[in-house]
């Protein structure tokens, strides 16, 4: 084996080994030195799917919302469409804690294959709905089958894109969830007609997510299991073949000779990593990047579903905008989020993870407490308000999807399925539940103050966060994820 040396440790005579024999590996070295390639880009293409997805299934219930009202469609109440939605969200998070744990055990791409196939089949059941039980059963496995995807797919990326570009492009896959919120509403704004004309153009809005799953299934074919994951579980020869592999391919599309690899890294595999040892090294040795990765994460939740619960009615309340033409204010808050991971998202490899992440908190936090006093003050029409929401998120949506970015690279890789499914739940259940309730309370007291005083307090965990991150962020840009954070077998 290329590169491997190994030592067996024994019981005694005939007996059992007690540990895998140790690994001497070049693999993290061989992966980081690769150019960027046709291989990468059908890495990102057929993994990052996965938040574009989200955000058109976010979006398509939101925005098909009244068809489903119909009796023709299925006669859905106003609450029972927000009921659709917690239990999307319950789904979600209860995917994400049983795939996470099945994705730093059994492996990525088995995880990612099965997740994908889970969404396929539950949006195109929710497509078929008959009544308000079916409909809410194949709204709880879509989450499930999404919320499951985020660990397999953000833990995959990481170990195969080359260190030097790992933090622009995990910004942009998780940014991408705004291109599939703007996909949705074109989607129903095409398929689901005021005037009734096209009674079941809802479904087709649902079957949209099916068919891009299907293709994205078969793209999936061709990305290989992390070598990093097989290295660390005992399956050396299988990760040396796999390196083997993904070089070749890489060599097909760039001209120039793969440079040298001199860097080797001893690991002790384990065919299984327990719970327990997982559990002591998050809140043990990594506690302090573990309640960074949680503020971060709460933070950016609390902030995202604070606005977006409430935009539309302060939109049509207090600006006097019909409900017809919120969309046309929502759109330039989407657009703002993909600019801000587009632009602002190669500084995180060339200024620094812990300085970007401090100055996309920082600002944006800042620029919602000016936002809030001048809605306080009843300063703010339908446009400007929107124009500040938009520069609001220019730079939080760099500064979310630095979250899910920072949860995944500075933990262990034998725990980096379980950290990104930890915090999303944790961020999720903080954010998403917390926020529309509060929320929901501060705008029944009526008036602009309360709902100022909630916008401050977002703002307030943003800065919080940016500090925390100032303090304790890691420096991980251009270093391979083993540099980060020390594999738990070695």
């Amino acid at each position: 084996m290329n590169g491997v040396q190994r030592l067996r440790l024994w019981r005694g005579p005939g007996a059992e080994p007690l540990a895998l024999p140790a690994v001497e590996t070049d693999i993290p070295a061989r992966l980081d030195r690769l150019p960027w390639s046709r291989f990468h880009l059908l890495v990102v293409a057929a993994l990052g799917i996965t938040w574009i997805l989200d955000g058109l299934e976010v979006t398509i219930v939101g925005s098909i919302g009244p068809a489903l009202q119909r009796r023709s469609a299925l006669g859905l109440s106003v609450a029972d469409i927000g009921l659709a939605a917690s239990v999307y969200l319950a789904g979600a998070v209860l995917g994400a804690l049983l795939f996470g744990w099945l994705t730093d055990r059994v492996g990525r791409k088995r995880i990612f294959n099965v997740t994908l196939g889970l969404y396929i089949l539950s949006v195109l059941a929710t497509a078929c709905s008959w009544d308000l039980g079916s409909f809410l059963l194949f709204r709880f496995l879509t989450g499930f089958g999404i919320g499951g995807e985020y660990a397999a797919i953000n833990s995959a990326i990481d170990e195969l894109i080359p260190a030097r570009v790992r933090g622009r492009v995990d910004l942009l896959v998780n940014g991408s969830y705004w291109l599939g919120a703007a996909a949705g509403a074109v989607a129903s704004l095409v398929l689901v007609r005021g005037d009734g004309s096209f009674p079941g153009g809802w479904r087709y809005g649902f079957a949209i997510g099916g068919v891009l799953g299907l293709l994205v299934l078969a793209l999936r074919r061709w990305v290989p299991e992390s070598p990093r994951w097989l290295v660390t579980h005992g399956r050396g020869r299988e990760a040396v073949a796999t390196m083997d592999d993904i070089e070749a391919r890489v060599r097909v599309t760039v001209a120039a000779p793969l440079a040298a690899v001199s860097e080797r890294l001893t690991v002790h595999p384990r065919r299984v990593f327990g719970f327990g040892l997982i559990l002591r090294t998050m809140l043990g040795q990594y506690k302090l990047r573990s309640a960074l990765a949680l503020l971060m994460m709460a933070a950016q939740a609390f902030l995202y579903n604070a606005v977006f619960f409430t935009y539309g009615q302060v939109l049509t309340n207090d600006q006097g905008v019909a409900p017809h033409r919120v969309g046309l204010f929502v759109l330039p808050l989407a657009l703002a989020n993909v600019l801000g991971v587009v632009l602002l998202g190669p500084l995180f490899d060339t200024v620094g993870r812990r300085r970007m992440i401090f100055a996309t908190y920082a600002v944006s936090g800042l620029l919602i407490i000016g936002v809030a006093w001048l809605f306080a003050a009843g300063r703010l029409d339908a446009t400007t308000q929107t124009i500040g929401w938009a520069a609001i998120f220019f730079f939080a949506s760099p500064a979310a999807s630095a979250a899910y970015l920072t949860a995944s690279e500075i933990f262990p890789l034998e725990t980096r399925a379980m950290a990104i499914s930890v915090f999303y739940v944790l961020g999720t259940l903080i954010g998403g539940v917390g926020a529309p309730y509060l929320f929901g309370r501060l705008i029944e007291m009526g008036g602009r103050l309360p709902l100022s005083y909630g916008y401050l307090g977002a703002g307030g965990l943003m800065i919080a966060a940016a500090l925390m991150a100032l303090r304790f962020g890691i420096d991980a840009e251009g270093k391979s994820l083993e540099q980060v954070a020390q594999p738990l077998s070695r």
